[in-house]
């Protein structure tokens, strides 16, 4: 296969006929897809589609996204994890908004440029949207292409990537941009699959996909392995006054930059320490009870917990840094990283 003219149109016959259903498939206007790109990325289509509509009801528009306080944006994206995917949709809102009248701009290079938009989004929204013949190349695309061709090329280098973009946009539809681009990512997602063999017995490109048939599918796609995460053992505090949880805001730099969260120290503390950290804070520990540990996964690191709930004597004052909400106030209100959730959820549930 010289190109992948040859793909175009069993493929779009293939979607029209398997196409899941997805809510923001319903109403593909530029916000809508969007928001969804940006809440796919890092996180499966099932999670997402609550998020989704949810944050659709709550901002309606560029300009509500724009306007929101941070506080509350967060708390909207509270579960989906790499917060800085929607602090920096707030900040192209708000050139959106400045620049081009709170409308999405119908234009690949301008939405390009807006801040957390890279090619992939940028092709995704002007072909969805504005039927703008651009690829969306992504990794499941990048799959099935590296199949299709047989290509033992890295995908992990930006050279390989903007090579396949090329070879997409050479075969766009006129006219079906967005269905084209759409269908590549379905296909990736539902038929060559990512983890174990692909299901070729019901992919519409089987007859043509060089690697299926020298039999080298789950030989590729290739690309740089992952560096090995740190490990980083942590003890997570939960300090109680009567049916209130202590809390701290991190950082506005680094991890998890700017949110709030459960009391925490590096390394695994015994009972003996965390209780001497307590009195530094010049509260009044009742009792202590271990409580079960727990693994959070981040892209480079991993977080081993271990956790301890400490009962305390109603302050006289809070310490510096920390203070103490009751439950209701946790959950409606202070956006708190999932890495936290299985002593959040302790507390919660109590």
């Amino acid at each position: 296969m010289e190109n992948l003219k040859e793909i175009v149109t069993p493929l779009m016959d293939w979607y029209k006929k398997h196409a899941r259903v997805l809510p923001w498939r319903d109403e593909p206007d530029a916000y809508r897809v969007w928001v969804s790109e940006i809440m796919l990325q890092q996180t499966r289509v099932e999670a997402v589609k609550p998020y989704f509509q949810h944050f659709l009801k709550e901002l309606p528009t560029i300009q509500d996204l724009a306007q929101v306080e941070e506080e509350r944006l967060l708390k909207l994206w509270e579960g989906l994890g790499y917060y800085n995917r929607v602090r920096n949709m707030q900040k192209a809102a708000v050139m959106i908004v400045e620049q081009y009248g709170g409308k999405m701009p119908s234009d690949y290079e301008k939405i390009l440029a807006l801040p957390g938009i890279g090619s992939y989004t940028a092709g995704a929204i002007a072909s969805i949207a504005f039927g703008i013949p651009r690829p969306a190349v992504d990794g499941n695309v990048l799959r099935v292409l590296s199949r299709v061709l047989k290509s033992y090329e890295d995908i992990m280098k930006q050279s390989v990537r903007r090579k396949m973009e090329k070879e997409v946009q050479a075969v766009i539809p006129k006219g079906h941009a967005g269905d084209f681009n759409q269908a590549l990512i379905e296909l990736g997602a539902i038929v060559c699959v990512p983890n174990g063999a692909p299901k070729c017995q019901e992919c519409p490109l089987s007859g043509m996909c060089k690697a299926r048939i020298d039999g080298v599918a789950q030989e590729l796609p290739k690309k740089t392995p992952p560096k090995t995460r740190k490990i980083e053992d942590r003890t997570v505090l939960v300090l109680l006054s009567d049916n209130k949880a202590a809390l701290n805001k991190r950082p506005k730099k680094g991890l998890l930059a700017g949110l709030y969260e459960l009391p925490n120290l590096k390394g695994h503390l015994s009972q003996e320490e965390v209780l001497v950290f307590v009195k530094q804070l010049k509260l009044s520990p009742i009792r202590i009870q271990k409580l079960p540990d727990a693994k959070h996964i981040f892209s480079h690191m991993e977080w081993h917990m271990a956790g301890y709930e400490v009962k305390i004597e109603e302050p006289t004052q809070e310490p510096e840094g920390f203070f103490f909400v009751e439950k209701e106030q946790m959950e409606e209100r202070y956006s708190i990283p999932a890495a936290f959730e299985a002593y959040t959820e302790y507390f919660k549930n109590r």
